[in-house]
Order: C-alpha cells, then sequence, then structure tokens
C-alpha cells in the first residue's frame, strides 16, 4: 500500500496527559508526526487535534482506532489532502534595512501575496498563509537575504465532507 499524507483529527475532551498518550501511540508505530495542531473546535469544551503524518491508509486506520481508545477521546477521523482543506501560517523576521534597501524584498512580498505584520527599528516581520508549499517558496526566495528568525504553524483543516461529530455528542 502507498504512503501518502493523512490528517488525522481528534475531538477529544481537555485533558492533561493526553497528548502524551497520543503521541506514544505514534511512537510505538515509528510514525513520525509531521504537523501537529490543538486548539478548541466547533463545539464547547471539546478540543481538537490535527495530527499530519505520512502513513498507509492502513496505518491511518489502526492509529485512528488506537487514538479512539483513549478515554478522554470522542471520536477521531484520517483525510487525504483530497479531502480537506487546510493551511498553514508562516512567519520570517528579517532585518529592517533589507527592507528599504532592496527593491526586490518589496517584490517579493507583494508577488507571494504576504503582509508586512509589524516594522520596528532592526526588523520587520511577514506573515504567509497558504499551503506548506507556498510558505517553503517564500522562505527560499528570503534566504538569500538573510532571515533572521523564521517559524511556521501545524496544519488547520477542515473536511470536505460532512463530519458526524456534533450529532454524535447530541445522541450521548
Amino acid at each position: 500500500m502507498k504512503e501518502q499524507l493523512y490528517t488525522i483529527s481528534v475531538y477529544t475532551e481537555n485533558n492533561v496527559g493526553l497528548l502524551n498518550r497520543i503521541a506514544t501511540i505514534f511512537l510505538k508505530r515509528h510514525i513520525n508526526i509531521e504537523s501537529l495542531n490543538v486548539s478548541r473546535s466547533e463545539i464547547e469544551d471539546v478540543s481538537r487535534f490535527n495530527i499530519v503524518t505520512y502513513i498507509t491508509e492502513d496505518q491511518a486506520k489502526v492509529v485512528t482506532k488506537q487514538i479512539e481508545k483513549q478515554i478522554e477521546v470522542i471520536k477521531a477521523y484520517y483525510h487525504t489532502d483530497d479531502e480537506t482543506i487546510f493551511q498553514e501560517t508562516a512567519i520570517y523576521k528579517i532585518a529592517s534595512d533589507l527592507l528599504f534597501d532592496q527593491r526586490e524584498i518589496q517584490n517579493i512580498i507583494k508577488d507571494s501575496h504576504a503582509e508586512i505584520v509589524t516594522v520596528a527599528r532592526d526588523f520587520f516581520v511577514i506573515s504567509k498563509t497558504g499551503r506548506r508549499q507556498d510558505t517553503e517558496d517564500l522562505y527560499n526566495q528570503l534566504k538569500p537575504y538573510g532571515i533572521m528568525q523564521f517559524v511556521r504553524s501545524g496544519r488547520i483543516s477542515v473536511s470536505k465532507n460532512k463530519m458526524e461529530i456534533s450529532e454524535l455528542l447530541t445522541n450521548i
């Protein structure tokens, strides 16, 4: 079976130690987590994990079932990239003098549809939201000018198809 990127969405109660137990499920199977994001969900008092990993569909099924065995987990789903709408955000810290001395930097920012978040005496910060390749492309364009700091968020995503989580909770 072919490996591909899967996004595993996990709806949970917000309890201490759950992240560690979920990470252990991946560790025991020698599966690397490419991206991880945890936030509140559309349901009050329910958190949502978005875990991105490069695995086979069989592995996605097994991992999802193992995650669902955790007491605090309400429901887990797995999706391919084609089944989700997803974004990441990256921020880049660059020396301020480059903004004024290197006209190309302004063109790179404009052409990539990035935005300047803040400008200070010594640095300015650019923000770019898009797919991983979009943030990587901007990184590669800015790298020759010197990036002081760089950070990228984990993937955030929603499924194209309806997930029955709200109905599941109302029936409990």
